[in-house]
């Protein structure tokens, strides 16, 4: 028990550390910054969710010390909480039912629902943490908006337009800053949900090569959230209509939602693929479009998961192979 305390304590001073690296501003830096997460994660899963809690709060209270509360709150809500709670419900057990063998773990389906809200509960504490008021964000985020569109009008002058072509009065500008500041917490909560995914995936992985892994490795391309997760695409939805921090959550949840119904509907193709002739350079394909279309293969991931998720594409289980 102390032993694995120990190791809570330092992961959480190597997430800290992680995260602290930040100030570097080089593009490894950044790389290093994105990681922090993977330490929790790994202790929560290869000792135990009170270790990846202990390492959470050792981080904590080390950005504290050596930066500031507010920098240590910070990653307390982005960071040390979301991996530590997704390494907990990942190693949620119970005795498998009817008298079996063995335990039957927490579903990967469930899981991914659970990565979607956690994003998004997140990216609402940590805007809620740096602007405080809401109006204060909406100018924030409308002004770095703007910023980017400017970025990229320069560079399509820059691509050899004639000069001012691509510059919109200042009217179309501030209005196209306006709707993209509306849809960012939706893109910043896509952009949370797949590297939670991801953070989760990686120190599984890390974690089962090592033995350390209590529970089998799952099978990934089965992974199917339950259907009434629906109902949380809806009321995301609905939210979105409502003023404040409210409709900033409901405007994350779809985006958070939208991004855990691309992975169902990218694990959906891999296990409707299995045991099919070209199933390699049909995934390859498909990878390949994904880079080179980005949004739009997104979108339609997030639709053929939502089909799956309301029609049940799955293979039955007579049907699936053995993992």
């Amino acid at each position: 028990m102390a032993h694995s305390l120990g190791i809570g304590v330092v992961a959480g001073l190597v997430s800290a550390l992680l995260i602290g690296v930040i100030v570097k501003a080089t593009p490894l830096a950044l790389i290093l910054y994105l990681l922090a997460p993977l330490p929790i994660l790994i202790v929560a899963l290869g000792w135990s969710h009170r270790a990846g809690l202990v390492a959470a709060a050792t981080g904590t209270l080390a950005l504290c010390l050596a930066a500031s509360p507010l920098r240590g709150l910070a990653f307390l809500v982005s960071t040390a909480l979301p991996a530590w709670w997704l390494g907990y419900l990942s190693l949620l057990g119970r005795p498998a039912p009817n008298g079996g063998p063995g335990l039957e773990w927490y579903p990967v389906g469930r899981l991914l629902a659970w990565v979607a809200v956690t994003a998004a509960v997140a990216l609402l504490l940590v805007v809620m943490l740096s602007s405080g008021d809401h109006a204060a964000y909406e100018e924030r985020i409308r002004r770095i908006a703007r910023a980017v569109l400017q970025i990229q009008f320069q560079a399509v002058q820059e691509a050899g337009q004639p000069p001012g072509a691509a510059l919109p009065p200042e009217s179309d500008l501030a209005r196209l800053a306006d709707r993209l500041a509306g849809i960012a917490p939706g893109i910043m909560a896509v952009t949370f949900t797949l590297l939670l995914s991801f953070y989760l995936w990686a120190a599984g992985r890390i974690v089962h090569l090592s033995g350390r892994l209590p529970r089998p490795w799952p099978d990934i391309p089965a992974t199917a959230m339950p259907r009434r997760v629906l109902w949380g695409l809806a009321l995301a939805g609905l939210l979105t209509l409502a003023p404040g921090y409210a409709g900033t959550f409901g405007v994350g949840l779809l985006g958070a939602l939208s991004a855990a119904l691309a992975l169902q509907g990218l694990a959906a193709v891999h296990d409707r693929s299995r045991g099919r002739p070209g199933r390699t350079p049909l995934l390859i394909g498909l990878y390949v479009l994904i880079v080179l279309t980005q949004g739009l293969a997104f979108a339609a991931l997030s639709l053929f998961g939502l089909i799956d998720a309301l029609l049940g594409l799955r293979r039955r289980t007579a049907e699936a192979p053995t993992p």
